[in-house]
């Protein structure tokens, strides 16, 4: 029998080696917080918002934006510090200590990241958040149709700023008002007048942002290929933006909006299969999008479904009919489906508030009450889906997993035709018909009822395959979905990143890398997605 104590020494060398990183990572979050006070223009503003473990305010504000609940578990990673800037400054300090320190940057403006890229790492790496909730000032122009937006004001924030000082002015981003503007309008920024003005991104006439150097940069110091880069092809890939101006689009006093729901039988079929070869072919001042979804009929294990066709038009309900009655009679639309009203209104009924409900909702930004684990795709149609499709759609979304789940086709055409793929990074423009987002929500705790869900869209996600766009099968970068490839660790070889680089960016992403080389060469700015840059593959992966 050995001695005892030869038994319990390599024990006892683990735990000694446990002590020693523990103690190793502790100092090395206090010289990381000491940086940060250094580098700062004002080491006493940035103490007031610097939030660690020790923090009791420390989960509630890493929660308070946090939009997908699939990634507010204890299995998630965690900050080790939630950085709340007030100053250019306490972003400067931040890149220059997290590089210092090998920390990772993650930067959140609403947290609607679907992969929760804004907020946590899918693998094992320290990170900082730099939260841009207080960022969020909001300069309206009325005279020459600007304004100057803070990346952490939400879209519902900017519309209610807008409408107090014209009722003719709106920006074409999204309708959902806790959508930040950070990161809506460097993915692109589709929304309900995408078809009259385009993107959000298509409407952007200049920026401010922190470079990897921890310089501030505005257009003109940050070049025509660094700005052609952050419309579209993913502000985190290459600095940190503090800001957009943006160009205002004029609206009619007076608007048209009309949500008709039809049951899902034969009928739907074939009113949804003549939607696709009519909605992108309409006049630009009108948008009808449709949605598909199962409704629990009140009986346990008995679901109803439907399609949803809901529509904005720039115009009186006057002009809108006999437009109907000419291009989609088979709609049936009436007067009484449609609702006069303001452009911010509008904003207000498309996102299911009632009717004379304060627009002071809309500077609100959070609604728990919403808040569920989801899980996302994307996908893009050039040809319209024969009617056998739309029946398997019908199939899948009728079963259990689907009991909160959606699709939602957007059509494209208008000014998205005729903007240039090139443009912007953003390529889906001419020859798609419309977009389609897919979408599963569920309320259950648990990996198991996690994977049941996540296995049912991917299955729908297949089953799409041989209806949506191919070679690449596109994507939207703001509907980020993982599934579709990721960085190990940010670091990823040209063949590896084209996965999914070709499919949010098709022929755009090779420009992009080449921005990425120039101005990140190290690659400081990464994720699960990121571009990366030439130098990376070489020096971290020896491709």
């Amino acid at each position: 029998m050995k001695p005892q104590s030869t038994m319990i020494v390599p024990s006892t060398l683990a735990l000694l080696l446990s002590f020693q990183l523990i103690a190793a990572a502790a100092d090395t979050h206090e010289s990381f917080l000491q940086c940060l006070s250094l580098h700062s223009e004002n080491s006493t503003s940035i103490s007031k918002v610097i939030y660690t473990h020790y923090n009791s305010s420390y989960s509630s504000v890493l929660e308070l934006t946090l939009q997908n609940l699939r990634f507010s578990t204890p299995a998630t990673p965690k900050p080790l510090v939630i950085i709340t800037p007030i100053h250019v400054s306490h972003i400067q300090a931040a890149i220059k200590c997290s590089q210092k320190y090998g920390m990772q940057i993650r930067v959140r403006s609403g947290g609607h990241d679907y992969e929760g890229l804004s907020f946590r790492t899918s693998y094992n790496a320290p990170f900082v958040i730099i939260d841009m909730i207080n960022l969020s000032s909001i300069s309206i122009d009325v005279e020459n149709k600007t304004a100057w937006v803070q990346v952490g004001a939400t879209l519902g924030q900017l519309y209610y700023r807008i409408a107090e000082k014209s009722p003719n002015l709106a920006f074409p981003a999204g309708s959902c008002p806790s959508v930040g503007t950070g990161g809506h309008i460097s993915g692109g920024g589709w929304g309900i007048l995408l078809r009259k003005y385009g993107l959000a991104a298509d409407n952007i006439v200049d920026a401010h942002m922190i470079d990897v150097q921890g310089r501030f940069l505005d257009r003109k110091s940050m070049g025509e290929d660094l700005f052609w880069a952050i419309r579209g092809g993913g502000g985190a890939s290459f600095g940190v933006i503090v800001a957009w101006k943006i160009k205002l689009v004029d609206v009619p006093s007076t608007v048209t909006v009309f949500t008709v729901r039809r049951p899902w039988d034969q009928i739907v079929t074939k009113l949804v299969h003549r939607w696709q070869h009519v909605a992108h072919k309409l006049p630009e001042d009108l948008f009808i999008m449709v949605f598909l979804r199962s409704l629990s009929s009140g009986t346990e294990g008995n679901r109803t479904m439907e399609a949803i066709f809901q529509s904005l038009f720039l115009g009186g309900v006057e002009k809108l009919l006999p437009l109907m009655q000419e291009r989609f009679p088979e709609l049936g639309l009436v007067k009484e489906d449609c609702n006069e009203t303001s452009w911010i209104q509008s904003i207000m009924i498309f996102n299911g508030f009632e009717s004379g409900e304060s627009l002071d909702i809309l500077l609100q930004r959070t609604n728990y009450s919403d808040r569920r684990a989801f899980k996302a795709k994307s996908d893009y149609v050039r040809e319209p889906m024969p009617g056998i499709a739309l029946e398997g759609i019908y199939e899948r979304l009728s079963k259990v997993e689907a009991e909160a789940a959606q699709l939602f086709f957007v059509p494209y055409g208008g000014k998205m035709s005729e903007i240039s793929e090139s443009a912007i990074p953003f390529p889906h423009r001419a020859g798609n018909i419309y977009e389609i987002g897919h979408l599963v929500l569920w309320a259950e705790d648990g990996i198991d009822a996690s994977q049941r869900h996540i296995n049912w869209i991917r299955e729908l996600y297949s089953y799409m395959t041989p209806y949506v766009s191919k070679n690449p099968r596109a994507a939207y970068i703001n509907y980020r979905d993982l599934d579709i490839g990721t960085n190990s660790e940010g670091y990823t070889s040209y063949k590896e990143a084209s996965v999914w680089g070709k499919k949010y960016f098709n022929h755009n992403f090779d420009r992009l890398v080449h921005v990425k080389t120039s101005v990140d060469p190290d690659n400081f700015f990464r994720n699960e997605q990121s571009i990366p840059p030439l130098s990376s593959w070489k020096k971290n992966r020896n491709d």
